[in-house]
């Protein structure tokens, strides 16, 4: 297996084309279609460098590009570089090629096995991109199938197996393939079906969506004694299985790579410790999510309560901007918190209203330009006492301020900063609380959120 450790090096301009590269790489690219000046033909190498030009920051991982001969492995690091992209591949293996791995058998297996039913497909907002009929008599689409750009959980209700799990949230918090989820319509519960499906992958390795299918089950009416017995499961028993299942790996999984960046045991490469920090943060990423679904089980139960205490909205909001300064400054935001000696009486439950101030200052983090400001003012009056974020961003259109509280819902927004669930839970415990949360503000003058609550007990 031939083995090359010296750095190969590219550039790459803005618009993709490939400027300079050495030897190896130039082969390959010829191999591939392509030349000096033209774009780069290895696609997986093209979409590498778009996302470190997009994102304007280091990417670092491993692809594998196939050759007539074989397959290369390759480490792969794009930085971005004045106008353009510096490639530097690391660990450049050879190999003949073989036959499928036995997770790629495996994904084959199961897609395989998806014949029966009607098809499905959706994006990472768990919208529907396309709904097709299957080929047997299983396979018709219902009567009112649902519409591409309409929401998964607006056609479909997820049901929880024996044990309070759910194969299809468990599946996509893994990025795994899932079979035999139950749901029912929302708009019929009598009518169920059989969910599976597999996820899908972009080019750099991204996840993309889900297709599946799904098989029409026998039309029963679920008796109210089984759906009694299915809301007991939440959150108690689905917490567990959260627990278990997911948040006790993911916070191995982070630990083990903090350690390895900050090189605790000792010395390493430096793109070893970047991949290490890369994992640290796409388990952050996904242990966020889990709390996101955890807290949507629990806020959508009919019997879900919050506690009422007096609380001080300025002092929480001082205290959400402590916990967002460091995010911050890495953008280069200056978050103007209200003054020490402020104070704005609030009846609401403490941790509720942190929750909620946390996730609406971190977006206008999150989504405002760097070098800008988000403010935090407070004011009371009639009974009622407020508090607005206010960022210097591009604002949110008068036509989605509604939209925006949807589940899953991020205005197209294709980044992987959040799940689309924080303003929704953020609205749903805003409103349990006796308040509401909503948008104000000019358009084109920045994004104002402004949550309300009673002002005493």
């Amino acid at each position: 297996m031939p083995s090359h450790p010296a750095i190969i090096r590219a550039s790459i301009s803005t618009d993709g084309l490939l400027l300079s590269a050495d030897l190896r790489l130039l082969t390959l690219q010829r191999e591939a279609g392509g030349d000096l000046g033209a774009p780069v033909a290895v696609p997986q190498l093209a979409a590498i460098a778009r996302l470190s030009a997009r994102l304007g920051i280091t990417v670092s991982r491993p692809i594998i590009a196939a050759t007539e001969h074989g397959d290369i492995d390759m480490w792969v690091r794009a930085r971005p570089d004045g106008d353009g992209v510096t490639l530097s591949i690391i660990d450049w293996h050879e190999r003949p090629a073989v036959a499928l791995p036995a997770d790629t058998a495996r994904r084959e297996a199961d897609i395989a096995a998806l014949a029966d039913g009607w098809s499905w497909q959706i994006d990472m907002q768990l919208r529907f991109q396309m709904v097709l009929a299957g080929s047997d008599s299983h396979g018709a689409l219902p009567t009112d199938p649902p519409v591409p750009g309409s929401r998964f959980s607006g056609y479909f209700q997820l049901l929880p197996d024996e044990d309070g799990d759910m194969a299809m949230l468990r599946a996509f918090a893994q990025r795994r393939a899932f079979r035999d989820q139950t749901a029912v319509l929302v708009s019929d519960p009598a009518r169920s079906f059989r969910l599976s499906g597999f996820p899908m992958f972009d080019l750099a390795g991204q996840l993309t969506g889900y297709r599946g299918t799904a098989f029409p089950l026998e039309q029963t009416v679920v008796a109210p004694m089984a759906q009694e017995a299915a809301v007991a499961l939440y959150p108690g028993e689905f917490g567990k299985r959260l627990d278990r299942s997911l948040r006790q790996p993911l916070g191995r999984i982070i630990a083990n790579a903090d350690t390895i960046s900050a090189q605790l045991e000792g010395p390493l490469r430096p793109d070893y410790a970047d991949y290490a920090t890369d994992i640290a943060a796409a388990g952050r990423h996904l242990m966020a999510l889990v709390d996101d679904l955890a807290d949507l089980q629990a806020i959508d139960r009919p019997d879900f309560s919050v506690i009422a205490e007096d609380v001080d909205l300025t002092d929480l909001a001082r205290r959400a901007a402590g916990l967002l300064t460091v995010k911050a400054l890495d953008r280069q935001i200056r978050i103007v918190a209200p003054d020490p000696d402020a104070s704005t009486p609030a009846a609401g439950e403490f941790r509720r209203v942190l929750q909620i101030l946390v996730n609406l200052i971190g977006n206008a983090v999150r989504y405002s330009p760097e070098g800008s400001e988000v403010r935090i003012v407070t004011e009371s009056d009639h009974g009622q006492a407020r508090i607005m974020v206010i960022d210097q961003g591009q604002g949110v259109a008068v036509a989605d301020r509604e939209r925006i509280f949807e589940k899953f819902e991020r205005l197209g927004r294709d980044d992987t900063g959040g799940s689309g669930l924080g303003l929704y839970i953020s609205r749903r415990l805003a409103r349990a609380m006796g308040g509401d949360i909503r948008i104000g503000g000019a358009p084109g003058e920045g994004a104002r959120f402004i949550l309300s609550l009673p002002t005493g007990l």
